[in-house]
């Protein structure tokens, strides 16, 4: 399917260094957007944008840490005057601590935030700000089925992604005045390097789809984890004009593993 509005149109990923940003790159260079490719990594970074470039696509790079904020205001001042217009902002930089309550130290808890809450405040706040002179605009934020609903051992990341999820809904309320739509993405399992992190063995996957009672953690109804492009596209449709109506909204993505919450 071919999504409209999003051709030549200044698009910029966190997180675009692999897994879901990635994909989201990638996915969204195949309905002619503009690449403006963030990460923390420039290894990871520098990687994905060559292979763009190999296959003609306009796609460029911004090395940066989100959870500083000039840093971040440098990076969207410099994609705004060497592309020009920015027209989508995909928040997806994310990172995991994995940890039980009573031993979850303080620097983990931080940097969850600083990364999951924090950076997707300055990047929004930052390219919003822009946005708003031009009564323009699409902020697309990746946060997570955990957000919703209890996980044992993840209480940073799933108070992190609840803090985002809301953070982007009250964003989109503030900025429908100005026309521009704020929407979330809410990933369960996906098969990036986050997840397989998580897996003890070979086994990991089926461990995954098959739920524990032991966490109170439901399997996966659709039996299968998620693809980085089942994500991407979601992402598309929020950002497209197919979705020209639609601001505020969740959307889950998990198989149906947090039941339809």
């Amino acid at each position: 399917m071919k999504y409209n509005g999003l051709s030549q149109k200044i698009s910029l990923i966190t997180g675009a260094g692999q897994g879901i940003g990635q994909a989201v790159a990638k996915r969204l260079a195949e309905e002619g957007a503009i690449i403006a490719a963030v990460d923390a990594n420039e290894e990871q970074l520098q990687s994905t944008v060559q292979q763009m470039k190999d296959e003609g696509i306009r796609a460029f790079a911004y090395p940066g840490d989100i959870t500083d904020q000039a840093s971040v205001q440098h990076i969207v001042d410099q994609i705004e005057k060497q592309l020009g217009s920015i027209y989508l902002l995909v928040n997806v930089a994310g990172i995991l601590r994995i940890s039980s309550i009573d031993q979850l130290s303080a620097d983990d808890w931080q940097q969850t935030f600083a990364v999951n809450t924090h950076g997707v405040f300055y990047v929004s706040q930052a390219v919003s700000k822009y946005m708003m002179k031009r009564s323009e605009g699409v902020i697309v934020t990746v946060s997570s089925n955990a957000g919703a609903i209890p996980r044992m051992n993840m209480a940073a990341y799933a108070a992190s992604k609840a803090a985002a999820t809301s953070f982007t809904k009250t964003l989109g309320l503030e900025l429908a005045a100005y026309g521009i739509r704020c929407n979330v993405v809410s990933p369960g399992s996906t098969a990036t390097p986050m997840q397989w992190a998580l897996w003890p063995d070979e086994q990991g996957e089926n461990q995954v789809i098959k739920g524990s009672l032991e966490t109170y953690k439901t399997g996966i109804p659709l039996q299968k984890i998620a693809d980085p492009q089942n994500i991407a596209d979601a992402v598309i449709f929020f950002a497209s004009e197919q979705s020209s109506h639609i601001t505020m909204q969740n959307l889950t993505i998990d198989g149906g593993a947090t039941l339809g919450i």
